[in-house]
């Protein structure tokens, strides 16, 4: 498929319209700095961590309402059918949804109030269950969804994708399956936070960017770990000084699993078919095209189109309202029902029993310990690490660090983030990719394990 446009779209309207504003996207979603207490952080997590500060303790309140008021409305809008919201396509969206779906929002609501209140089972509401979604998780969202449903139009919609798209499709096509445009989505997800990561290409996905087969890939592949967070890994399990050797084995596993994870099933296996049903067709320029000349037109053919600024922020409060009303009910259940089974049952010491004669013959010290922390990282990331400090060798809490950060699929919130978005995966699919992220990242890190140890 080639196609070129002949039409030059270049003036220097066009020109400001695409730069800005990309620009400007650029620098809040991909650049990392370093805040005022020596972290390292990107400019709108910066700005979510501003906004949880400012709001302190009335933040818990706050996610408290919108679980109510996610599933007040869903009850009023699904029984009554009120006109008003029937006649609008995204209120009917955000509140007319499935069976399964409208449990899972009741459910959230009830964790939520017994976790606020305390009362009812403590299981639900513990420190290490409810508690961790609904006091930790949860309002860390609230402000990021806030900041990034906002302003990921700086990124989307002025032109930056088709520069890249063009650019770029002949490296990410042989390396990852994905179009050129999936690079910007990649590194923001890279670089920044698995949540903006998700947000980014479920956006991408519903505007009729990615097929189903490309959405999968890109928020199951590339949606990482906040560098962040992984500090706070690190710190946990007291190897802090080991960070360089910590984040090279992290991005030598991470491009390992996201060359062989789109090969094979499940997501080998997702159809090439965009969100309205339509196929998908591979872009082929001709020999000799200058490719920056190509995306560099289309990238002013976008800013020639580009709506008023009221009709991008029109759509950014949608986007915020999405997420904080259809997503963070989701991440309340979801998050505790899997935090519940992690805690109280041994099902994840059972399913990571299999890992232990694997990793007895890698030579890995005190396998046995090791292997219960191989597969409760689905249920949060935070768990194996939790788990490791009991464990002396230095070379096992390593692996664990490592292998917790680039396994990504995590129920208590990328986990629950997928699952609630329009993204074509399911919660088998996950279970799968989990899996897959684990056998195809565990050879890799523990060969630079015996490298460093």
């Amino acid at each position: 498929m080639n196609s070129l446009d002949s039409k030059n779209y270049f003036s220097i309207r066009n020109l400001l319209i695409f730069l800005i504003p990309s620009l400007l996207g650029v620098f809040l979603f991909m650049i990392p700095l370093e805040n005022g207490d020596g972290e390292i952080t990107l400019p709108v997590a910066f700005m979510a961590n501003l906004l949880s500060d400012v709001l302190g303790a009335a933040m818990s309140t706050i996610v408290l309402a919108v679980l109510l008021i996610s599933v007040i409305m869903t009850i009023f809008v699904t029984l009554l059918k009120p006109q008003l919201f029937m006649e609008n396509d995204f209120l009917k969206r955000l509140f007319v949804v499935g069976p399964f779906w409208f449990v899972i929002r009741v459910l959230g609501a009830i964790f939520g109030i017994m976790t606020y209140f305390e009362f009812g089972p403590e299981a639900v509401w513990s420190e290490n269950t409810g508690m961790v979604v609904f006091g930790d998780l949860l309002p860390v969202l609230f402000a990021v969804f806030f900041f990034a449903g906002l302003l990921l139009p700086l990124l989307l919609n002025f032109g930056l994708l088709e520069m890249l798209g063009a650019l770029l499709n002949k490296l990410m096509r042989p390396l990852f399956r994905l179009p050129g445009r999936s690079s910007v989505d990649c590194l923001a997800s890279w670089m920044g936070d698995g949540t903006v990561g998700v947000l980014l290409s479920n956006q991408q996905y519903e505007q009729g960017h990615y097929t189903k087969r490309e959405a999968a890939i890109v928020s199951t592949t590339f949606s990482v770990v906040s560098i962040t967070f992984t500090i706070v890994i690190l710190e946990y399990v007291n190897l802090s000084h080991m960070f360089w050797q910590y984040y090279l084995t992290i991005v030598i596993a991470g491009l390992a699993a996201a060359i062989i994870t789109p090969r094979i099933p499940p997501l080998s296996r997702k159809a090439d078919t965009y969100i309205d049903g339509s196929e998908s067709e591979d872009e082929v320029f001709p020999k000799g095209t200058n490719l920056f000349a190509v995306g560099f037109n289309r990238a002013m053919g976008v800013a020639d189109r580009t709506p008023k600024l009221s009709e991008h922020a029109k759509s950014g409060l949608q986007n915020v309202l999405d997420m904080w009303l259809g997503v963070i009910p989701v991440v309340m259940a979801v998050g505790t029902l899997a935090l519940i089974v992690a805690e109280l049952t041994p099902v994840f010491t059972w399913l990571g029993a299999p890992f232990v004669p694997v990793l007895q013959w890698m030579q890995v010290p005190e396998a046995a310990a090791a292997g219960q922390t191989m597969v409760i990282g689905f249920a949060d990331m935070l768990l194996p690490a939790l788990l490791a400090g009991g464990i002396e060798s230095e070379m096992t809490r390593f692996i664990i660090a490592c292998l917790s950060v680039t396994q990504l699929i995590y129920l208590s919130e990328t986990g629950g983030l997928l699952l609630a978005s329009k993204l074509p995966v399911n919660f088998l699919d996950l279970v799968l990719i989990f899996l897959v992220r684990t056998i195809v990242t565990l050879p890799v890190i523990v060969l630079m394990a015996h490298l460093f140890f």
